[in-house]
C-alpha cells in the first residue's frame, strides 16, 4: 500500500534551497552575455536526453549519454570566464565581510582611505565633470591588481585634484587609459582594463564605461568614470553601474565601499 503522505526532511528543503540559489547565481553571471545562449542550449539537450531515456530509445539515449558524460568538462571550458568571475566574487565578498567583522570588534585601526584623499578625488571628478574631461579611475580593495598596474606607467604619487586633472587632460600623454589608486596613492596611469561582455549595457556608454564595468566584473575593485560626452559621473561595483552621481553622493559611496 502506498503511503498517503510524502515525508520531507529539513535537509531536503535545505537541498532544494541551495540548488535554487546556485542556479540563480549562475543565471546572474551569464545574464546579458553570449554564454546565456550556450547555457540554454546545453540545458535543452539535457532535457531532451531525459525524455529519450524515459521513452527507452536506446541508440539515441546512448549517444546523448556520452555527450552528457563529458558535459562537466565541456561546461568548465565554455564557462571558464564565468566560473572565474563567480569564484572571484565569492572570495572577495567572503574576505570583505570577514575583515569588516574583525575590524569592527577586534581592531582599533583607522580607516584605510583618508577622508582628505577622498575629498581630493571627488573634487577632481567634479571639476572634470564640469569641463567634460573623460576620466577612468580604479580603486584597489583586496586584490592588488599587479598585472593591471604593469600595463601602464608607474607613478606612486600623492593624490591631489590638480594632479588627477593634469593626468586626464586631453593633451596629456597619460590621459588614455585608467589610473590605479591604492593605499592613498596614485600607483599607475595609462593602464589597460578588460571590457565587459554584457550585451545589455546601454549603447550610450562608451569604452570607458565598458572597461569600468568589466574591471569590477573580473576583480573586487571599484571604478569611477567621468563621461567625456556628458560629464556624467558614474561608479561601478561588482559589475553594476551607478550613473548620474552628484559629488556628495560619490563621496558617500566611495567611503562606504572602500572603508
Amino acid at each position: 500500500m502506498l503511503p498517503l503522505f510524502i515525508h520531507i526532511r529539513f535537509l531536503d528543503l535545505l537541498d532544494i534551497i541551495l540548488v535554487a540559489f546556485l542556479f540563480y547565481q549562475l543565471y546572474r553571471l551569464v545574464r546579458g552575455t553570449i554564454a546565456i545562449n550556450i547555457f540554454v542550449g546545453i540545458f535543452g539537450v539535457y532535457l531532451f536526453w531525459l525524455l529519450v531515456k524515459a521513452l527507452n530509445m536506446e541508440l539515441l539515449s546512448s549517444i546523448l549519454g556520452q555527450f552528457i558524460g563529458v558535459g562537466v568538462i565541456a561546461l568548465i571550458i565554455v564557462f571558464q570566464q564565468e566560473i572565474r568571475k563567480f569564484l572571484l566574487i565569492l572570495g572577495g565578498r567572503y574576505r570583505t565581510k570577514q575583515w569588516r567583522f574583525f575590524n569592527k570588534y577586534f581592531s582599533k585601526e583607522t580607516k584605510k582611505w583618508d577622508d582628505a584623499v577622498l575629498t581630493e578625488i571627488v573634487s577632481a571628478c567634479e571639476s572634470m565633470s564640469e569641463t567634460k574631461t573623460g576620466a577612468l579611475m580604479v580603486f584597489v580593495r583586496k586584490s592588488e591588481l599587479g598585472s593591471v598596474i604593469e600595463t601602464g606607467d608607474t607613478l606612486n604619487a600623492d593624490i591631489s585634484a590638480r594632479l588627477l586633472g593634469s593626468i586626464f587632460f586631453k593633451n596629456s600623454p597619460l590621459h588614455d587609459g585608467a589610473v590605479i589608486i591604492a593605499e592613498n596613492k596614485i600607483k599607475a596611469a595609462r593602464c589597460i582594463l578588460p571590457t565587459t561582455e554584457n550585451i545589455y549595457l546601454p549603447a550610450k556608454y562608451g569604452m570607458r564605461h565598458r572597461a569600468a564595468v568589466g574591471m569590477t566584473e573580473k576583480t573586487d575593485a571599484l571604478t569611477v568614470v567621468v563621461s567625456e560626452e556628458t560629464g556624467e559621473i558614474s561608479l561601478s561595483v561588482e559589475g553594476e553601474l551607478l550613473s548620474g552621481l552628484k559629488p556628495d553622493e560619490l563621496h558617500t559611496r566611495l567611503d562606504l565601499n572602500l572603508n
